[in-house]
């Protein structure tokens, strides 16, 4: 038998051999036939029968003639671990003698392969229960992502029996998931047995990144010997680094790569294909940690938002007027429902001199951004109306400062009118808002209510804009109601509009049949028809009503 070389085998004959069983079967057969039988491990040395407690020993002293010897090989997992050989000596066996010997050493060392390969299958399940379980258990550890991704790494390197690694990965949206698959992105993760100079050299491992490109591309890429691999770059950093071997697997969760592990060995070594699978299974159930945790991170910042959303909500509802006016002559009810937490509609009621002045607002878009530019488009409303009588004037100074302070696209509408129960008028201005409807005491159709139309361009686009005011009488039984196009826009499910004529329609019909309804109960008549009409159809817009009767007298 020709003298074997030294293989970079991941597996050794010493692994397998518990109770020395197997060498004391060569024994065993030499005695019988009379013919030398040995048992070799990888390395070619002798491996005999132990003495004592010992129950099998290696000799590396006898030197063996190669052209006596016939040799079997055991493989287990397409590597040789070892051999059964027999030599030529003494007896000399010939015929069919020899034939019958080689062949039961050869069905010897078939029989050991496959239980080899049968106790190496067993210890790998084993291997991977056992690390699976480990990585199982920071599901529900609470642990964030750079605890989990430390855990695991420490799981693949001790399973592996390897020296050192590090996991990096894609970096994320917000939403946890992946915002690149450019393996130049990558992001150190967790590492263990690597100095920061390995860490923070820019050189990658590989000629054009050639090792992350194949585990991107859903690959195990193992490289049994950095020194000899024509595609690795910074040999002489891999040689004083102390790392020899490498394997290298994705870190995937729902067939989406998210991450790489890298592993090293401090010596040359092939990987089994049961590694390579255990390798694979470590990053998958790892990914799953992973977004796991991202998921905790995500939802734990949705409940700060949404508590932070719930506390600006109050504020903002306490922003509106929280009690209605006690003015002679006058009845108000109002209703302002944000369609999120936070909306962009808004009213006020300002009392002043025996008079009401009564702003609804409608700031474009929804949630967080109209909400504040509607608290401020409200402040400012408000501090010029305290200071100003005119409603055009007013308008038009709301409407600079909207310009000076906001971009064209955030804009608003504002209706503006000024009730004065004593001389029973209503003076008014808009700046694109929808008219208010008007119903006269008596009123029977919805032809017969009045919209209160004027022109002027919505606060926020184009400054020093000028704004009109009109009047109107209020008589005794008299109805305005102003409102946002959120409660005309509302739609059913077959995607229809209650529109203004229905909001006409229900304001004539409550009048009619009720003739002495109060400002509350017309706009829960208003509310009542409106949400009877959508149904069960999720509201799509802020809507705000205000609601205003005159009463029988002007003073008390």
């Amino acid at each position: 038998m020709t003298t074997q070389p030294q293989e970079q085998n991941s597996l050794s004959l010493t692994t397998f051999l518990t109770d020395g069983g197997l060498a004391r079967l060569c024994a065993e057969i030499e005695s019988l036939v009379g013919v030398r039988v040995h048992l070799h491990d990888e390395h070619g040395r002798l491996v005999t029968p132990g003495e004592g407690d010992r129950p099998w020993q290696i000799s590396e002293d006898e030197v063996l003639d190669p052209a006596d010897w016939v040799s079997f090989p055991l493989i287990v997992d397409e590597q040789r671990i070892g051999w059964i050989s027999i030599g030529n000596g003494e007896p000399v066996l010939t015929g069919a003698a020899r034939g019958g010997v080689e062949r039961v050493l050869e069905l010897v060392a078939a029989t050991a392969s496959e239980l080899c390969t049968d106790v190496l299958e067993l210890r790998h399940r084993i291997t991977t229960i056992e690390v699976l379980y480990r990585l199982n258990s920071l599901l529900v550890s609470g642990f964030g992502v750079e605890e989990i991704l430390q855990s695991t790494l420490d799981a693949a390197i001790e399973a592996l029996e390897l020296k050192a690694g590090s996991i990096v990965l894609l970096p994320s949206d917000s939403d946890g998931l992946p915002a690149s698959e450019d393996e130049k992105e990558l992001e150190l993760a967790a590492s263990r047995g690597l100095s920061q100079a390995w860490l923070g050299d820019p050189m990658p491992l590989g000629r054009d990144r050639c090792f992350d490109r194949r585990v991107l591309a859903g690959e195990v890429v193992e490289v049994s010997d950095l020194a000899a691999h024509d595609q690795v770059l910074n040999k002489p950093g891999c040689a004083a680094e102390g790392v020899v071997s490498f394997v290298a697997a994705g870190i995937v969760f729902q067939h989406q790569l998210i991450g790489v592990i890298r592993l090293y060995g401090g010596s040359p070594r092939s990987f089994t294909e049961q590694e390579r699978a255990l390798l694979r299974s470590i990053g998958q159930q790892a990914g799953v940690a992973v977004n796991q945790a991202r998921l905790q991170l995500v939802q734990a910042e949705e409940q700060r938002i949404q508590r932070q959303l719930v506390l600006a909500s109050d504020i903002q509802g306490r922003m509106l007027p929280q009690e209605m006016p006690r003015l002679a002559g006058l009845e108000v009810a109002t209703s302002c429902e944000p369609c999120f937490e936070l909306g962009g509609d808004f009213f006020d009621l300002i009392e002043r001199d025996h008079t009401l002045g009564v702003v609804v607002g409608d700031v474009v878009g929804k949630g967080v951004a109209a909400a504040l530019l509607m608290a401020a488009l409200k402040s400012s409303l408000r501090a010029y109306a305290d200071h100003d009588a005119a409603i055009s004037s007013v308008l038009g100074r709301v409407n600079d400062a909207m310009c000076r302070d906001t971009m064209t696209h955030e804009f608003a509408t504002v209706w503006y009118g000024l009730f004065d129960p004593t001389r029973r008028t209503l003076t008014y201005g808009s700046a694109g808002h929808d008219p208010p409807l008007l119903a006269r005491a008596g009123v029977q159709r919805a032809d017969e209510v009045v919209e209160l139309k004027t022109t002027g361009l919505v606060v926020g686009v184009i400054p020093e804009q000028a704004y009109v005011q009109h009047s109107v009488s209020i008589d005794p039984g008299d109805v305005v109601v102003i409102y946002t196009d959120g409660a005309t826009d509302a739609t059913n499910f077959e995607g229809s509009r209650f529109g203004r004529m229905r909001l006409k329609e229900s304001l004539a019909t409550v009048i009619a049949n009720q003739p002495e309804a109060t400002a509350e109960q017309v706009l829960d008549h208003l509310r009542w028809d409106i949400r009877r009409f959508s149904g069960l159809a999720p509201q799509k817009d802020d809507e705000t009503i205000v609601v205003v009767r005159a009463g029988d007298s002007g003073v008390e």
